[in-house]
């Protein structure tokens, strides 16, 4: 990966020779090249992930909901009241009966629930059983993330990084162990947007085939766009499992349209606004709004088809009329769990604000207690819901970076990169300010594009391979030998490869030599990357005993409580 280096005002023009070449060039590699790393991080992943998953032995923090309500789905199709003691009766014996009277309200669609079913259906209502899905999405979800930064950064090793970095994240690593939903939440987000980043490679292809074949018009040819189905169906399940998956709904549909409409007029149609319109708009629509719902929707057929739920009542003897019949009382359920939420705002010795996530002021204490025997006077054992510091402030300090990336260099990465960031944190402001009860956890999905940030940034940081910039490498943030592509696409922002007249201002032609010697360059690049995820090893390994309930003593546990309000 490469910075874009600039030319000199009398340097030729360059364009590659197809236009499959010139809107989205194949990502470089072999299959096993690029399959292999992953494979070995995801494997690394998942070992940190299950050792010990069933450790402590115990109900921890909100466990104590999600893991009844999951055994409840299971049982009765709904969640369903518990007894007093239920978690000390099921930690003793997972086929004790814990089930009370009636239904129980819950404040969140069921979807992330039944995952955790799926581990207790399988592995029975023990603590190994309502975590082995959560630690197997958080497992996937490096995987999905390594595919998805070589995808972006054309860089194998680079995609490698990424999935590296989040499996050393402490929160990802926590709540990768423990019943709470955000882990599933990040989860098909990030699936959601890896869909669409292959299908924007995708359908860019098609589009360059079309118009060599000349089978377009003055709005360009019709595109399929058949990886956004799959989008829609990951987005609608980050809804079903908690609400603010409908904020990347929306903002991963106004990210798509930019770039059907960026490539359209990358490939000359003559009529990008009204052929992204015509022949984009409506179907993006279907694809990403109308298949989320339905996905939701879907996700609610054990309330809908059994009775007895809560707010469901009887239900008709004609389990086709039961969908028509259960639709107004979950549109008034819906506005019961609404009203919920935006009352939620009983105080919590564990809440934090969203401007206190990035920079780690007030993680989450998840299990806490003080064993009698560790060899010193005083012992401690703690789950502590915390990001991996040198990780998270390094990424604060990228997304700046990348920020400015995308505005000034136009690279259409950064401003994905920074869009799924946003909509997962700056949409939890308007709540803080009402004061609504909030914690780092539900920061989790915005771990991923985190670590794309530094990714970018490292990439960048790197340089380009040769003494002589290649025109695509210089352009796209990849080093020569990885058969760069570009990445500043005219869906970065309308103009950015246009000059005044609308002429073309083509990328960096071949013969322009790099300010800086590319050998010098990426040394010290490789370096400082190298170094940096060293440090981000050594942090998560320092911090593991307190991310994974090990005993230390005292002394040793409050060596690493940095801060008051860490405690």
């Amino acid at each position: 990966m490469a910075t874009t280096d600039l030319a000199p005002a009398n340097a030729s023009r360059w364009r590659p020779p197809s236009p499959r070449e010139w809107l989205a060039p194949a990502v470089p590699g072999g299959v096993l090249a690029g399959w292999l790393g992953p494979l070995l991080v995801t494997l690394f992943a998942g070992f940190l992930r299950f050792y010990r998953l069933g450790q402590p032995k115990a109900v921890v923090f909100d466990e104590t909901y999600y893991a009844k309500d999951a055994l409840a789905l299971l049982k009765f199709g709904w969640e369903h009241n518990t007894v007093d003691n239920a978690d000390k009766l099921l930690i003793a014996d997972p086929h004790a009966n814990i089930w009370g009277q009636g239904p129980s309200f819950v404040a969140h669609p069921p979807f992330g629930k039944w995952m955790i079913a799926m581990g207790e259906w399988a592995f029975g209502a023990t603590p190994f059983g309502w975590r082995f899905v959560p630690a197997l999405v958080g497992t996937l979800s490096v995987l999905i993330l390594c595919r998805v930064a070589r995808r972006m950064t054309g860089s194998t090793l680079l995609g490698c990084a990424a999935g590296l970095l989040l499996a050393l994240d402490g929160l990802e690593f926590v709540t990768s162990r423990a019943a709470l939903l955000d882990i599933f939440v990040m989860f098909w987000v990030l699936a959601g947007f890896a869909c669409l980043v292959n299908d924007r490679d995708r359908s860019r292809w098609s589009l360059a085939d079309k118009i060599e074949a000349g089978r377009t018009s003055a709005y360009g040819p019709f595109l399929a766009h058949g990886w956004r189905w799959g989008a829609g169906v990951c987005l609608g399940l980050a809804c079903a499992t908690k609400w603010t998956g409908v904020f990347y709904v929306a903002a991963f549909g106004l990210m798509v349209v930019l770039w059907d409409y960026g490539a359209r007029r990358a490939a000359g149609v003559r009529e990008p606004i009204a052929g992204t319109l015509l022949l984009d708009a409506g179907p993006a629509f279907v694809q990403l709004v109308v298949v989320a719902l339905v996905s939701y929707l879907a996700t609610w057929s054990g309330w809908i088809f059994k009775p007895g739920g809560w707010g469901r009542g009887h239900a008709s003897s004609h389990w086709w009329w039961r969908p028509f019949e259960a639709m107004p009382r979950l549109w008034d359920y819906h506005r019961q769990m609404l009203d919920f939420h935006n009352n939620l705002d009983a105080k919590h010795p564990y809440q934090s604000w969203p401007w206190d996530w990035p920079v780690l002021r007030r993680p989450v204490a998840f299990f806490y207690t003080e064993p009698k025997s560790c060899g010193a006077p005083r012992c401690s054992r703690e789950i502590l819901g915390i990001g991996t510091p040198a990780l998270w402030w390094g990424a604060l300090a990228a997304l700046i970076v990348v920020l400015f990336i995308w505005l000034v260099l136009r690279d259409w990465r950064a401003g994905a990169i920074v869009l799924g960031f946003l909509a997962g944190w700056l949409t939890w402001f308007p709540s803080a300010f009402r004061d609504r009860t909030m914690f780092l956890f539900y920061a989790t999905p915005l771990i991923p594009f985190m670590v794309l940030a530094v990714v970018l940034v490292l990439g960048y940081l790197i340089g380009p391979a040769s003494g002589l910039v290649g025109a695509h490498a210089a352009a796209s943030g990849r080093p020569a030998e990885d058969g760069a592509r570009p990445a500043y696409e005219e869906d970065a922002f309308p103009d950015d490869l246009h000059g005044p007249s609308g002429a073309r201002v083509a990328p960096v032609p071949a013969s322009v030599p790099s300010p800086v010697p590319p050998g010098v360059r990426r040394l010290v690049g490789a370096a400082a990357a190298g170094a940096f995820l060293l440090v981000v090893l050594a942090n998560f390994a320092y911090f593991y005993p307190i991310l994974a309930a090990q005993t230390l003593t005292y002394d040793d546990w409050h060596a690493r409580i940095w801060f008051k309000s860490w405690i």
